[in-house]
């Protein structure tokens, strides 16, 4: 049976209860459909592996990626969807690498989105909307700007997609703006 939105939501929810981590869920799923219709591929496949990617997160930091396999049984994840996920910690906290496109996409934009996110309440506006590469760039640089973001992995990140820097910083701004509205509206109503 195909695992639905819903289910997805439910179980992220169990484990997750810190609006932050729920916010950013919400924000990598809605990052990760718009890549998805992007590239021609599954939108609801891509856009659940985003909304669990961290499912394990907030309750076993120190099993991040590692733990995650034995709760996304209780929803009878399919195998690709639970590499995917795992994926996105290589080198990081697991040795699950990211081979297909979705999982380099995952990778890439799981630590960025935080970054562009950070960037996004500094700026008057509080949005991604009118959000310039040129100033994510500068943030970027400042390394005591969101300290917790690895430069590193968004670097590697790139550089598995085969793309520059600010390729993939120019794409992850335009699927943020895709779903800020959705994902605030969300937000709004829990």
């Amino acid at each position: 049976m195909e695992l639905t939105r819903e289910q997805a939501l439910a179980l992220l929810k169990k484990y997750n209860k810190e609006p932050f981590h729920i916010q950013h869920a919400l924000t990598v799923e809605g990052v990760m459909r718009w890549f998805a219709a992007e590239n021609g591929e599954d939108v609801d496949f891509w856009g659940l592996c985003g909304l669990l990617h961290d499912v394990d997160f907030e309750n076993w930091p120190e099993e991040h990626c590692v733990k995650a396999p034995e709760l996304l049984s209780e929803v009878n994840a399919s195998p690709e969807m639970v590499h995917a996920i795992c994926s996105h910690g290589y080198g990081i906290c697991c040795d699950v690498e990211p081979t297909l496109l979705m999982e380099k996409v995952l990778f890439a934009t799981d630590e960025l989105t935080g970054l562009i996110g950070a960037a996004a309440k500094m700026r008057p506006s509080k949005s991604v909307m009118d959000m310039e590469l040129s100033s994510l760039k500068k943030k970027f640089k400042d390394k005591k700007f969101a300290a917790g973001c690895s430069r590193d992995v968004i670097r590697t990140g790139a550089e598995r997609l085969g793309w520059t820097l600010d390729e993939l910083m120019e794409k992850t701004i335009l699927a943020m703006r895709s779903c800020e509205a959705p994902v605030a509206a969300e937000m709004e109503s829990n």
